[in-house]
């Protein structure tokens, strides 16, 4: 009959694992007890044949011999220290693969031509972790899988019987089922293989349903030869792509191509590969699923470029034949938000050609091909600092105005248009002591004041050359090193770019005709009522002035006027307005105004310039003083 009574026992038959709990399928299981017994015999001959195949990876089981065949197909033995070797160089192997492409020739003229160290486009995106060849064990078999010699398949049958069977694909290519006899699956795609094997169990059996999937994918051996960073064999999942095993090499070397890599198989080529379409577009329609066997070749570079300057990724290109700039700048990302758009600057290493740098205008870009060796920057120009006429101003002003607040106004605003929008001063406003701060005047400050600090710096590199013997020498150490700290707070100290205004003490209003700059922020304090004296008197404080007219020595002697120790010539004051006044510019003598604060330094050895670099920090961290003052300090 071509089919049997009872249509339980199909799972029986073919030789699955029986699930059903039906006595009749039960019975007709007992009675074909012997068929099953062939059939099992059958089936572990056919697993039998299908681990022949299986690659063993030989595992030490003794101190002195180990066995390279786990099935005992073979009596050879090779010796522990033969098999330690062996482990060692394929660690030696994977520890190259994973070091990167040492710079090219090209790469080093690249760094000293442009004063960069720029490197291949795609070298820094073929990372360690990125070289995991293998699939995740939940990883989805694309339909388009070929069924491979090795492979586990899992079958299993719902409807009139239920059960399941695995099986491996031998060496033929062929899986063998009870009743139905050896199937060939070798090359059939995944996708097509339920309805495959469907009509294979059709051809002696109706009334069923089957479910088939891939529970194991057997390892493919590849090679990845010519200029790869660690050429060689590899075993790589089923799953893997031209991509995995590329990248499981180590990827391409300093003089390998990462744009012509060809796939081999069966001796012709059947794919070439450009990394720069995967690496810049995502595309991997070209990245094949590999079969047993094939060979990946990477070729040599072809010519290389390089891009830098105010571009999105600086870095070196590699160009086929009629590539132009316009091809070279959309491998670099394009232009950045500062760039000049409308030329780059070509530089070419062929001696032959127009010498120096040549400007290459943006409608040329897409019809100027490229020569090896050439660079091409790109230059930036909204990064220009813009006259000031042109810029545009936004201005903070607060404090003793009636509307605090940012304004934006038009370039070559003066500063009394400000004031008027702001509504103008407050009653209690002291516009002397205006702090008017511009952004353009840090950067001059910090300029000057590192430039003192080297001065500091040069004083405490020579003070052991100058040292004085009469000064003990532990002493000396505890200052110099006391200075050095005190230098190295005074490096982290920022400027506040303030500018002193040229404005009377008693003035009621700002200087109008003051232009502004975008940045600007003016702080209109409220008129102070105290004098501040500090450092060497008997008694540091603030005092109230008490009435016009008093000095600077009249507010000194209130303090109880300077000590023993005091430094009576370097006594200086630090007006509201940012000014210093000295001695010896009539500092005691002057009429003291709201604000001021006056300090009297600690005497010192002219020659001990370290104590004194430990004064001059006392004040400025003290006081907050404006680095300006270091000079009138000094």
């Amino acid at each position: 009959m071509k089919y049997p009574l009872f249509p339980a026992c199909l799972a029986v038959a073919i030789g699955l694992a029986p699930v059903s709990t039906s006595a009749q399928f039960r019975q007709q299981g007992s009675s074909d007890q012997s068929d099953d017994s062939d059939r099992d015999s059958g089936s572990s001959r056919t697993e039998s044949r299908a681990a022949e195949n299986d690659t063993y990876e030989p595992t030490l089981i003794g101190p002195t011999i180990i066995r390279d065949d786990q099935r005992g197909r073979s009596n050879r033995f090779i010796s522990a220290e033969d098999a330690l070797d062996a482990r060692e160089s394929l660690l030696e192997r994977s520890r190259r693969a994973l070091e990167p492409a040492k710079p090219n020739e090209f790469e080093r003229y690249v760094e000293r031509m442009t004063g960069k160290t720029l490197t291949r486009f795609g070298s820094d995106l073929i990372l360690p972790e990125g070289r995991d060849f293998s699939v995740p064990a939940d990883a989805t078999i694309p339909p388009d899988y070929r069924i491979n010699i090795g492979d586990t398949i899992s079958i299993s049958l719902t409807g009139s019987a239920e059960g399941s069977v695995e099986r491996t694909v031998d060496t033929d290519g062929n899986i063998f089922l009870q009743s139905v006899g050896s199937i060939r699956v070798a090359g059939v795609r995944y996708g097509d293989l339920k309805e495959y094997l469907a009509g294979a169990i059709g051809t002696q059996f109706r009334n069923f349903r089957v479910g088939v999937r891939a529970v194991e994918l057997r390892g493919l051996r590849v090679f990845v030869t010519g200029y790869a960073q660690n050429p060689g064999s590899f075993t790589i999942n089923s799953l893997s792509t031209s991509l995995n095993a590329i990248l499981q090499a180590g990827g391409p070397s300093s003089g390998g191509s990462f744009r012509n890599v060809r796939l081999i198989r069966g001796g012709g080529e059947i794919a070439n590969i450009d990394l720069y379409d995967i690496l810049l577009e995502g595309d991997r329609s070209n990245d094949r699923t590999l079969e047993s066997e094939d060979v990946l070749l990477i070729e040599p570079a072809d010519t290389q470029i390089a891009v830098f300057g105010s571009v999105n990724n600086e870095a070196i290109f590699e160009l086929r034949p009629g590539e132009t700039i316009l091809d070279a700048l959309q491998f670099a990302g394009g232009s950045n938000e500062l760039a000049e758009i409308d030329r780059v600057v070509l530089y070419r290493a062929d001696p032959e050609s127009q010498p120096g740098p040549i400007v290459i205008e943006a409608a040329a870009f897409a019809s100027t091909p490229l020569r090896p060796a050439d660079l091409i920057q790109v230059l930036p120009s909204k990064s220009l600092v813009q006259p000031v006429s042109r810029q545009s101003v936004i201005v903070r002003i607060e404090g003793e105005v009636v509307r605090p607040g940012n304004y934006y106004v038009a370039p070559n605003t003066p500063l009394d248009s400000i004031v008027a929008l702001a509504g103008g001063l407050t009653e209690r406003a002291y516009p002397f002591g205006t702090e008017f701060n511009r952004q353009s005047i840090v950067a001059q400050q910090r300029k000057n004041f590192d430039e003192a600090l080297d001065q500091f710096e040069l004083t405490l590199a020579t003070a052991p050359l100058v040292a004085d013997s009469s000064i003990d020498a532990g002493r000396q150490q505890l200052q110099l090193t006391a200075a050095r700290d005190t230098l190295d707070e005074l490096r982290e100290a920022e400027p506040d770019g303030r500018l002193v205004l040229d404005i009377a003490s008693n003035a009621v209003s700002l200087p109008g005709d003051l232009l502004l700059e975008n940045g600007d922020r003016i702080y209109v304090p409220p008129q102070p009522t105290s004098i501040g004296v500090f450092g060497a008197v008997y008694r540091p404080a603030s005092f109230q002035l008490s009435r016009e007219g008093h000095r600077i020595k009249d507010y000194i002697e209130q303090a109880g006027g300077p000590v023993r120790a005091a430094d009576k010539g370097d006594i200086f004051v630090v007006r509201a307005n940012g000014s210093v006044l000295t001695r010896d510019n009539g500092a005691l003598r002057a009429t003291a105004l709201p604000g001021d604060v006056v300090f009297v330094p600690i005497k010192t050895q002219s020659r001990d310039l370290l104590a004194k670099i430990a004064q001059v920090s006392s004040i400025l961290f003290q006081f907050g003083l404006s680095a300006a003052t270091v000079a009138a300090i000094d």
